[in-house]
Parts: C-alpha cells; sequence; structure tokens
C-alpha cells in the first residue's frame, strides 16, 4: 500500500505541475490561494492543507484528466450482459476510468483542465459518483486513497509557495509533451523540466 501511494502520487502531481504550466491562469489563481493563506510561514503543515479549497479543485480535476490507475481490474461475480455482450461469470474485465473522465456524456469540454467544475458541485472521488471513480468505488476502494491524496497535496502546496515555476530557456508550455506511457500507473513519456525561483514573502504585499 505504501508503494502505491508513492508512485501514483508522485505521478500525479507531476501532471498537475504539467497541467498548471499550461494554464497559467489556474497556475496564478492557485499560488495566489496558498500564498494568501500561508504568508509570513516558512514551513507549510498538513494541516494547514485543508483550507486550499481551489487547490483541492485542482487536484480533482488532474484526477479528471489523469487518473492514477487508468483501466480497472475487476472480475464478473455473476453472468451479465452488457450493450449485448455476454460477460460470463468469473471474467476479468478492465473499466476504463481514464476514458469515463474524458466522457462528453458526463463533462462539458471535457479536454479542458477547468478546476472550476467541481465548485459547488456534489461530485468527489469517494466512489459515490460512478462517473468519476479515480479510487475505485463500493468495498473494494483504493485502501490508500487518503494516504494518496496527502501526498499529493502537501508537496504540492509546498512547491506552489516556496517557488515561482518558468520553462527552460528556449521552451514554451506548448512544448510539454503529455503523452502519456502505458502501464500499472499512466505517467508522462518524458520528465518535466521546469526552472524554480525561490519566492520571498514580502508583508506589503
Amino acid at each position: 500500500m505504501f508503494s502505491a501511494g508513492t508512485e501514483t502520487s508522485s505521478t500525479t502531481i507531476d501532471w498537475t505541475m504539467a497541467e498548471l504550466m499550461r494554464n497559467p491562469r489556474v497556475m496564478a489563481k492557485v499560488q495566489a490561494e496558498v500564498r494568501e493563506a500561508f504568508k509570513g510561514k516558512t514551513t507549510v503543515e498538513e494541516s494547514d492543507v485543508q483550507a486550499l479549497k481551489y487547490l483541492k479543485l485542482v487536484i480533482k480535476e488532474t484526477f479528471r484528466l489523469h487518473p492514477p490507475i487508468a483501466l480497472l481490474p475487476r472480475a464478473c461475480r455473476d453472468e451479465c450482459t452488457v450493450n449485448g455482450y455476454t460477460n460470463p461469470l468469473k471474467s476479468k474485465v478492465l473499466i476504463n476510468i481514464w476514458g469515463m473522465g474524458r466522457d462528453p456524456e458526463y463533462w462539458q469540454q471535457p479536454e479542458t483542465f477547468q478546476p472550476e467544475r467541481f465548485e459547488n458541485s456534489s461530485i468527489d472521488f469517494l466512489g459515490n459518483n460512478l462517473e468519476y471513480i479515480p479510487f475505485g468505488a463500493g468495498k473494494r476502494i483504493c485502501p490508500g486513497m487518503n494516504f494518496g491524496v496527502a501526498n499529493v497535496e502537501l508537496p504540492l502546496a509546498q512547491l506552489l509557495y516556496h517557488f515561482d515555476w518558468k520553462m527552460a530557456e528556449g521552451m514554451s508550455p506548448d512544448d510539454i509533451d503529455m503523452t502519456e506511457v502505458e502501464g500499472l500507473v499512466f505517467s508522462r513519456k518524458n520528465d518535466l523540466f521546469l526552472v524554480p525561483t525561490v519566492y520571498n514573502y514580502n508583508p506589503s504585499n
């Protein structure tokens, strides 16, 4: 559980930073929230993150577009028919969580990174909304969900609070390769190279 919670978390942080660099409006908004909440602090504690509502929306949107586990394996408890196809007892099926999160039947502008879609929405990743199940659902929902989410929220808040970020010289956000690599965890094909600049808090701001 510890191994699964760390690899999926680091991958999610990578996807989130890539999306933020490609969407400067969202980056500015989430950094403003973090810095307003933590201004003057030298460290960010896990308990401080609970107040960051927009950061949580950003992470939700990342989970929608880039779920940690894109294909969820399951087995049929009974023979059933879906869309005219018969699935025998104990047959293995793969639930396409990646595809569900981009289905235009459930999401407006599904390919757009728009955290505000979750604002004033009851949709969560606790398995209650079957169009959005990055951690699965039911009694077999990911047991490391809370650990994994905390492993994303706290490091991401620290990265956004302590540093400003820009692309390497000669590169633009459009150059970020969003190609996915197939595997147990859907990670980005190429590493993300960003240049950090230390953010110095100014009490007069």
